[in-house]
């Protein structure tokens, strides 16, 4: 899981788009302290919205209904419209595949499952064949349940994306096969 660490909360997201927030402990002590001792009304307000807003997220699963719901609020908070919040952001073009391999589990992946930490050499490979183009981005991941791995690309154009999974989704599968070959 990926962990971007804030004051209050974290938010864990995964390469496959699932996530959730969550609070650690301190952050739950200070939150439920300032809700009881808060005086001040504008922070006695924000204290009590957060406090909701922790008992709001499913933290165990991630679950994807709870998520829209604190967004929708988390943008009535910010005067934002679903609409204006998506213009913040611009999707470059992607591309995903899935490569089936004899045996998932020879891909260890780190960093959020960003990064493959074995087989070794098989990252620096990921790493040249995305240096080739532009504003781009690859990662390899094993799937959870198939024997299988999804190779994830994205790049300034929707040819270029296709063109660095292929790359990269052809060198995964050369290079578990060259390892089985081994065996």
């Amino acid at each position: 899981k990926q962990w971007y660490q804030r004051r209050v909360a974290i938010t864990a997201g995964e390469a496959n788009g699932h996530g959730t927030v969550l609070f650690s402990d301190t952050a739950m002590e200070m939150i439920n302290i300032r809700s009881v001792r808060e005086t001040r009304k504008t922070q006695k307000s924000a204290v009590t919205r957060l406090l909701a807003f922790s008992k709001l997220i499913n933290t165990a699963v991630g679950d994807a209904v709870t998520n829209i719901l604190a967004i929708e609020t988390i943008l009535k908070l910010c005067k934002l419209s679903p609409a204006s919040w998506n213009e913040m952001y611009t999707d470059l073009p992607y591309r995903q595949l899935k490569i089936n391999i004899r045996d998932r589990d020879i891909i260890k992946t780190t960093d959020a499952e960003r990064k493959i930490c074995s087989p070794e050499g098989m990252q620096e490979k990921v790493d040249a064949l995305v240096s080739d183009f532009s504003s781009a981005r690859c990662f390899v991941r094993p799937s959870g349940t198939e024997n299988c791995v999804r190779v994830h690309a994205e790049c300034a154009t929707q040819r270029e994306a296709d063109t660095l999974a292929m790359s990269v989704g052809s060198m995964v599968f050369d290079f578990t096969e060259a390892l089985y070959s081994r065996l």
